[in-house]
């Protein structure tokens, strides 16, 4: 049932604004477990949480890790997406183990289905794959990671998202898929505004992280140095994570395509915005507390409101 999946993505999206809310207000009152900040920071922003016990060290990984994210779900993605389109143009099916997931998360075989949903669950299936494949090469060629960390369970949380948000579009299309009828191509004006968003939200997400790549680099394209600096340019000259701002729009971008009505994705486009608020207003702190020059106009995470 497709409320399964939709009720799922609303508790992880409530647990993600409770931390929101809660954990920079528990921090100035001074009740925040040394656990619970290492849940929820991770990298930089684990900066000025005090010395931590040996035992939580124990449980972090570097932060370069980021990488496997994206090797998991290129690779997962690719296995889904090449299923589905065998399934749906070539006249085969999904692997039965697929199916029986299908029939337990995704519509009902008897739903009333088109071929516009069919064609929008495979198009974002695709963007999802192509937004993977830019993120693990961004990761591999441009990124430079410093010496931050992650707490193992963000780890783990990380490796199953990948695999669940793919999931999650897969269980989009009806469970019959097409009774080995060929898929007619219908392209709706929401595929298209869906898919020039999700270009213009991808470059401008890949500007700002060459910019935070520069911070580190030569004219030459050398690394000469591990520590952050201020950045500046594109959407960093309204807010501190741009990047996570893109990050966003690329969802809401995916939640147009599926045709505005998806319940499903957009609880997923919720879980996004709060998890990378959460993200973005640390990242903030840090700024504010490490540079006392910090531009006092830039908002943390969503130009000129947040």
């Amino acid at each position: 049932m497709p409320a399964v999946l939709a009720a799922a993505w609303s508790l992880l999206a409530a647990a993600f604004l409770a931390a929101l809310v809660l954990v920079p207000r528990l921090r100035r009152a001074g009740v925040v477990s040394g656990l619970l900040q290492d849940l929820v920071r991770y990298g930089k922003t684990k900066r000025g949480c005090g010395q931590r016990p040996g035992w939580l060290r124990l449980l972090q990984v570097p932060k370069r890790w980021f990488t496997h994210f994206y090797v998991v779900s290129v690779l997962w993605n690719s296995f889904l997406l090449i299923g589905l389109f065998q399934a749906e143009f070539l006249g085969g099916s999904l692997p039965s183990w697929i199916q029986h997931v299908h029939r337990s998360l995704g519509r009902d075989s008897q739903s009333e289905d088109t071929d516009s949903e069919h064609f929008s669950a495979l198009l974002v299936l695709l963007l999802l794959w192509l937004h993977s494949c830019r993120r693990l090469a961004e990761c591999l060629w441009t990124s430079v990671f410093s010496n931050g960390v992650i707490h193992i369970v963000q780890y783990c949380f990380g490796l199953g998202y990948y695999i669940a948000v793919g999931s999650t579009v897969l269980c989009q299309v009806p469970n019959n898929v097409r009774n080995g009828k060929e898929l007619s191509v219908q392209i709706c004006w929401y595929h298209v505004v869906g898919v020039t968003m999700y270009i213009w939200a991808s470059l401008h997400q890949h500007r700002c992280l060459v910019i935070l790549a520069h911070l580190r680099k030569s004219k030459s394209g050398k690394v000469i140095s591990l520590s952050h600096s201020v950045p500046f340019g594109d959407w960093f000259e309204r807010v501190s994570c741009p990047h996570y701002f893109a990050e966003l729009l690329i969802y809401v971008s995916m939640a147009i395509t599926l045709g505005f009505h998806n319940v499903t994705w957009w609880c997923v486009v919720m879980y996004v915005l709060f998890n990378q608020a959460l993200a973005a207003v640390l990242c903030h702190e840090f700024y504010q507390k490490n540079f006392s020059s910090y531009p006092k106009h830039r908002k943390a995470f969503i130009p000129f409101v947040f």
